[in-house]
């Protein structure tokens, strides 16, 4: 045997998945990491909501608190959602219209206004602007709290900041968020109307009686049931972010981003998860 056969027998081979690259392998690890990470945080969260729900069937209980949050929550999302409600009516008034005009079925209008903005865009609409200006709000608060020490001051004079701080938040952010539901609902259905009468030339009490006589049930519980689980989710998100803020100002910024867009999507994801599951239940008639 020659020399060069010889020496061809040691080398290692080349063939896939006999080695592996340092790039592969530190691509490996992070998506391992990642994985974890991911998993890590859905159990804190799971534990941190679980935590926040039980505090309410135990004493003691800060109704003022609960109150304060009431009207900060309610009152101060009332108008961003009034306009959003009253504009995106008459958007859908002016679509619509225009679209269902070509098979002569422009009277409907109201029809399908009433309906969209209840059982769909009602409920998701005012959960996005609810968490773009609460589930910030919440994580900034809370976050400036832990990094200024003074959630530690809190525990040190025998206060739960679960229970003072998160557990009124989340109630009070649910029931709210159910009323600003229902107003953008009436709103959305206002902005179709003064589009459908003073833009489209339409009769404003046909508008009113397809609106009214078309609607069911079903249609009504799913926009009020929709609002529970988004009024959990902002609170609950803004929370849990505020609460394991860390990295001083810095760390605040990123919560805040991070209660916000987390917030915002899982809004959209659970709004198809229980209209799938409500319309299995409540099929519309």
């Amino acid at each position: 045997m020659r020399y060069s056969d010889h020496a061809r027998s040691f080398q290692p081979s080349t063939h896939p998945g006999t080695s592996r690259s340092p790039a592969n392998l530190m691509a490996t690890i992070t998506i391992d990491r990642t994985a974890k990470q991911l998993v890590l945080t859905v159990q804190e969260y799971s534990l941190f909501a679980h935590r926040a729900v039980m505090n309410l069937f135990s004493a003691p209980r800060y109704w003022p608190e609960f109150l304060v949050q009431s009207d900060i929550i309610g009152f101060g999302s009332a108008t961003i959602v009034l306009m959003a409600g009253f504009f995106t009516g008459g958007v859908l008034a002016l679509q619509s219209a225009a679209t269902l005009a070509q098979f002569g079925a422009a009277a409907v209008t109201g029809r399908f206004v009433s309906i969209t903005m209840i059982r769909e865009l009602g409920p998701v609409l005012t959960g996005i602007m609810v968490s773009g200006r609460n589930a910030s709000s919440m994580a900034s608060e809370l976050g400036s709290m832990v990094v200024t020490e003074q959630i530690d001051a809190m525990r040190a004079l025998g206060v739960d900041p679960m229970r003072k701080l998160v557990t009124p938040r989340l109630f009070s952010c649910i029931t709210m968020l159910l009323f600003l539901t229902i107003l953008a609902d009436a709103f959305g259905i206002f902005g179709g109307a003064a589009v459908s009468v003073f833009m489209n030339h339409q009769d404003g009490t046909q508008y009113f009686s397809q609106a009214w006589e078309h609607l069911r049930y079903p249609d009504i519980i799913q926009g009020l049931v929709k609002p529970l689980f988004s009024g959990f989710i902002i609170a609950s998100i803004g929370c849990f972010y505020g609460m394991r803020t860390s990295g001083g100002t810095e760390g605040v910024g990123r919560s805040t981003i991070q209660a916000v867009v987390t917030s915002s999507v899982l809004i959209i994801f659970v709004d198809f998860l229980v209209t799938q599951v409500l319309l299995t239940l409540l099929p519309p008639l």
